[in-house]
This record gives structure tokens, sequence and C-alpha cells, in this order.
């Protein structure tokens, strides 16, 4: 094998990955392989690479020209404050889910602490989230994937923060306790979505809810009541085409307050409602 320095590396992984962030994304796999950060990459560009940690660029890179997420090839992801580690049973936290974040912190109650419920939660990224900006909070988790639950409670102990994590599916660890508010980033793509095969490579359970993608926000909708103190509100996330869909599961469970918010790029992403009905 040929010598090679880190500005011909550079140059030809972001030839074979291609597309937009191809340059971004090769120098991450070379700092990883590295273990150097972006600026030693700029810094010594003319210095040679070992053929060991070669090896290593090129197995990453070869991954990423197959489409896997960088997130997943190096196997964490920053999300909201936090550095989270994930695994192949956790999607890769979006920049857009920090817009649910922000709208169930300001629908906390300042003057309790609050409980909290996040429904398939993970690499914990939403929970996690609201309990580092909410010390007071009590934060409950639920996955049905026992593997993603080791992921998040991983992360919580490595951040220090105390969460409950329970295993089963939406709300069925939880039957009989009440909450503040409840949230979700359920699976909402449709079973055929062109979308699926760019990726492969995150569970295909967390992102696929039947043929019109709305098989578990409608489960969550008719459950939540049952979950909610008087005047608590559940937000979920959902497709940018599915706002008023997801709205009238919401309308024919009875809540109030029903509202739709926009992402970061404008479209829509969360929508949510009010429980006035009878609780406690």
């Amino acid at each position: 094998m040929a010598p090679a320095t880190v500005r011909e590396l550079l140059e030809q992984a972001a030839r074979a990955i291609a597309g937009e962030s191809a340059r971004a994304d090769a120098a991450l796999l070379l700092g990883e392989a590295l273990g150097a950060s972006r600026a030693w990459l700029v810094a010594h560009d003319d210095a040679e690479v070992g053929a060991g940690q070669r090896l290593r660029f090129e197995a990453m890179v070869a991954r990423r020209r197959d489409g896997e997420p960088v997130a997943l090839i190096l196997g964490r992801q920053d999300f909201w404050s936090l550095s989270l580690d994930l695994g192949p049973s956790t999607l890769v936290p979006r920049p857009d889910t920090e817009r649910l974040v922000e709208l169930a912190l300001a629908r906390l109650p300042r003057a309790m602490a609050a409980d909290v419920l996040d429904l398939g939660t993970g690499s914990g990224a939403i929970a996690l989230a609201i309990r580092s900006e909410r010390p007071d909070a009590r934060v409950t988790a639920t996955d049905a994937s026992g593997a993603a639950l080791a992921v998040a409670r991983g992360n919580a102990v490595r951040l220090g923060l105390d969460l409950r994590f329970l295993h089963g599916d939406w709300f069925a660890p939880v039957r009989g306790e009440r909450f503040d508010l409840v949230l979700s980033n359920p699976p909402y793509l449709a079973d055929d979505d062109p979308h699926l095969p760019s990726l492969r490579h995150e569970p295909r359970d967390a992102l696929v809810s039947g043929p019109f993608g709305l098989d578990a926000i409608k489960a969550i909708c008719a459950d939540a009541p049952a979950c909610l103190r008087t005047r608590g509100w559940l937000l979920l996330e959902h497709g940018n085409t599915q706002a008023a869909q997801v709205r009238g599961l919401l309308h024919a469970a009875a809540f109030a307050a029903i509202e739709t918010w926009q992402d970061i790029e404008g479209r829509d992403r969360v929508s949510g409602g009010q429980w006035t009905g009878p609780g406690c």
C-alpha cells in the first residue's frame, strides 16, 4: 500500500462518498480513524497516514458509500446539548426532533415537579434532553426494544441523568399511572414510503407504522387520555404531510387546544393537544 497524506485521503474519500456532505463526512471519519480533531486535519494535511489507520478509514468510507449514516458508523450523535451513544437498534436523532423537546419544555408546569413520559425512547434522546433541562422533572421512558433501552440506559449513566426506563409497548408498562406530559417521536412512515431504501441501516420497526404511517400515532392518541392528568399535554412528532390527520386523531380522542408546529425548515412536524377531561 503506497503512502498517502491526509489531504489525499480526504479527496479520495469525498469522491467515493459523493453528495453535498461528502467532504464533511470524510473529515469526520478520518478524524475518528486518526483520533484527531478537524483542526488537526487542516493543520497537518500533508501528514502521512499509517497503513492500519488508513485501512480503518477506508472501511468506514465503504460503509458511508453504502448509505450508512455517519452517526451509526461513529456510534454517536449530538442532540440538544448532549452527546449520545447509538446502536443498531436505535434511530439517529435528527435536529427536527429538537423542536419536540422545545415544545415539551414550554408546557411543563414550573410550580411543581412534573411527571413526563417519553414513548418509544430509542437512544433516550428526548427523555435525556428534557431531564437535562428540568432536573426536577420525573421522567419515564418506555420502549418495546430491550436493545434500545440498554443503549438509553447507558447514555443516562454516562451523562449522570436519573431516569426511569421501562420495557414494553407504548403505555403498557405504565398502566394506572398519570403524567403531566406525554410525548413521542413514533414510527410514522408508510410501509411503502420511498425514503425507506435510504434508511435501510436504521431499525425498520422504529420507522414504519402501517399502510399510511399512522398506526402508532392512532394507538397513542386513543390510549393517552387514560395516562394524562387533567390539563396534561400530548405532543407527537410526525411526517410533514400528516398534520391534518394527526389533528383529526387528537380531536377524535377529545383533546383540546389542538395545534401543529413547524420544524426548523418550516415544515409541519409536531402536533399536540391538551387533555381537559377527567384525570387526577
